[in-house]
């Protein structure tokens, strides 16, 4: 059928705004959103390729097994909606389930988006097929335009929602309920709480591929913003806090050292970091309140090896 794509410009310079304030603060902090530069996108597949990080695997294998009664659970859907859609991989298998008549994908990272989303409109004659390069945690209503009528399902798979603070999760729930309707419905998987040795080597693999993420945000900001980030005098350190319930993701410095940053100077101490993403972990229980606090109620849960999805209307 039609592929379309929308790159949605910004108000303002996002990058630039966010890093600066970020470097500003104490402690330093960049949004996780930047990580998902070109060679970010790619590093972040590879990832998900570790044995260390059986998140992905674990979610593909619930998605299998439980696919027939998840549809069974939704019933009719005309229009699924997936924020952060990266490689469209994952959704295939609901297409391939619920056969709805449109698509809308969207990613901050809009080139590789269109590379993904555009083959679906391919395999898929039927499928009406809308990709939207855009920030949707800053701007998500501007997708409303390009969303049919009819029944909505937003997907949001991965644990994507755990990058985001309780009170910021809430805050996005409640602007996906807005999105879909009252009429539309959330499915949406995360990680649970589980033994935080496993936590820790999920982000801490042995072949190094996490770290090179996460020092790739430092090549980004030297490429588009004029930086002189040297990574190898930084050091990436993850661990899982069980006091919060999440792992921490951060950049130490390894020397006392200035860093040009779009032509403005940030010091570094000794074992000074710069935090670059926090992820969330749940009980069933836990993640329930919330959405239920952002206006969803649960309709049905499955569980595997460590790794929830949920159906909300």
């Amino acid at each position: 059928m039609a592929f379309t794509f929308k790159n949605l410009p910004v108000e303002r310079d996002d990058l630039r705004v966010d890093v600066l304030t970020g470097l500003a603060t104490s402690p330093k902090s960049i949004p996780p959103k930047y990580f998902y530069d070109e060679a970010g996108c790619r590093l972040f597949e590879a990832i998900c390729a570790q044995p260390e990080y059986a998140l992905c695997l674990t979610e593909q294998a619930l998605m299998a097994t439980c696919l027939s009664d998840i549809a069974a659970a939704m019933g009719p859907v005309e229009c699924i909606v997936e924020p952060g859609a990266g490689d469209c991989i994952k959704v295939r298998r609901l297409l391939d389930a619920l056969r709805p008549s449109h698509l809308v994908v969207m990613d901050i990272a809009g080139a590789p988006l269109a590379a993904a989303a555009e083959p679906l409109s391919r395999d898929y004659p039927d499928l009406a097929v809308t990709a939207l390069g855009m920030d949707f945690i800053h701007n998500l209503e501007a997708a409303a335009p390009y969303l049919p009528t009819g029944q909505r399902l937003i997907y949001y798979p991965g644990s994507s929602i755990g990058n985001f603070p309780p009170d910021a999760a809430t805050a996005l729930l409640a602007r996906f309920r807005q999105l879909a309707g009252t009429e539309g419905q959330l499915l949406i998987g995360f990680d649970l709480k589980k033994d935080p040795q496993l936590l820790h080597a999920a982000y801490n693999d042995a072949a190094g591929v996490t770290a090179a993420f996460n020092l790739n945000l430092l090549e980004r900001l030297n490429r588009e913003l004029g930086a002189d980030f040297d990574p190898a005098r930084f050091r990436h350190y993850a661990f899982y806090n069980p006091v919060v319930g999440r792992i921490e993701m951060h950049l130490v410095s390894l020397a006392e050292q200035d860093v040009k940053v779009a032509g403005q100077r940030f010091h570094f101490t000794v074992g000074e970091t710069l935090h670059t993403e926090h992820s969330y972990k749940f009980r069933c229980d836990e993640f329930s309140t919330i959405a239920n606090t952002a206006g969803w109620s649960l309709k049905a849960s499955w569980e595997h090896n460590g790794f929830a999805v949920q159906l909300y209307g």
